[in-house]
């Protein structure tokens, strides 16, 4: 909801983005300034933590539409120099015409001859503008109810904090398995969770409660915590499956054989190998991917025929033996013929 020092902060300015920025834009401000100003890396620092708060506070607003059109609409009021202050003709700091009564009459009334009127308590002390919003447009339409502006009319309740995004690096190995990990709060103060098993890289978790502070009654933001998880020298992942590339002979490709493959758990698994099995073929080990609460993925085993750097003699004078019954037989045929389709 509104808040009376939105008439003196330039949310836009704390964020160093043009009043018609889009959402990307603001976000990517905050994100910039928020590590820039970061308590955990201005430890001691008054005006840091000042700084972030600001910022926080800026993005809290402009990040929310209903806010930031509140925003706006508090903003448009004050722009082209109109000032409000206390009092009649006369008063302390006013003049004639120059007054909260004359500019809201003339808003909401029709000029001179409006019906809406204020007092501000006889002595010509300021209004709280919160209660003179809440009334005027309570009366008028307000914000958010039928002819209104989008949001004044409901009475102002205690904010929640805003959500923080912060970033963890897992190991692959424990982005499949789980992990828990340890951070640092806005507060300085330690927070440990767990990480379910088979989180992916990029995927947010939501930390409730754990973000920044909210007005008072009102409860704590979230933390979006941002897991990257490394890659593994063997395994690769698709979906909840593991990969791995299987290196075969020749020979037991051509002839069949039953090899074993390595799994994530230790325990290596025997798969067969059948005769005249290619480079590239895929074979499924079932159950052993990746377990989630909902499935467990399957180990994709993808068979590689390595060719051999060195040949004895005798190996030599087979694989010549092998070439000339292969001779009348052109394993390119179909792609040259593929190719003119």
């Amino acid at each position: 909801m509104a808040s009376q020092d939105w008439f003196e902060k330039d949310f836009y300015a704390t964020l160093g983005v043009p009043s018609d920025a889009d959402d990307a834009a603001i976000k990517k401000a905050y994100r910039k300034l928020a590590r820039q100003h970061h308590p955990d890396k201005n430890a001691g620092n008054p005006a840091a933590e000042r700084r972030f708060k600001d910022i926080t506070e800026a993005h809290s607003v402009l990040s929310d539409p209903k806010q930031r059109q509140e925003y706006d609409a508090v903003r448009q009021m004050t722009r082209g120099g109109a000032r409000f202050t206390a009092g009649g003709p006369g008063g302390p700091g006013g003049s004639p015409g120059g007054g909260f009564e004359d500019v809201f009459s003339t808003m909401f009334g029709g000029g001179q001859g409006g019906n809406v009127r204020f007092s501000t308590g006889g002595g010509g002390a300021q209004p709280d503008l919160e209660d003179l919003l809440g009334g005027l447009f309570a009366q008028q339409g307000g914000f958010g109810q039928p002819g209104g502006f989008g949001g004044y009319g409901a009475p102002r309740g205690p904010q929640r904090g805003p959500d923080i995004q912060a970033k963890t690096t897992l190991s692959f190995r424990d982005a499949v398995t789980g992990s828990t990990v340890t951070l640092s709060g806005l507060d300085g103060q330690r927070i440990t969770t767990r990480i379910p098993a088979g989180v992916k890289d990029g995927q947010k978790i939501k930390l409730r409660g754990k973000g920044g502070e909210g007005d008072a009654g009102a409860p704590k933001g979230d933390l979006i915590l941002v897991v990257s998880v490394q890659d593994h020298p063997v395994f690769g992942r698709d979906g909840d499956n593991l990969t791995v590339d299987l290196p075969v002979t020749f020979a037991e490709a051509a002839l069949g054989a039953t090899v074993s493959v390595p799994t994530m758990d230790g325990k290596p698994v025997k798969v067969r190998i059948a005769p005249g099995t290619p480079s590239g073929r895929v074979l499924r080990v079932r159950g052993r991917g990746v377990a989630t609460k909902d499935r467990t993925g399957d180990l994709l085993a993808k068979v590689l025929v390595v060719v051999p750097q060195r040949l004895t003699d005798e190996a030599k004078a087979a694989v010549e033996i092998l070439r000339e019954q292969e001779a009348g037989s052109d394993p390119r045929a179909e792609l040259f013929q593929a190719a003119q389709d």
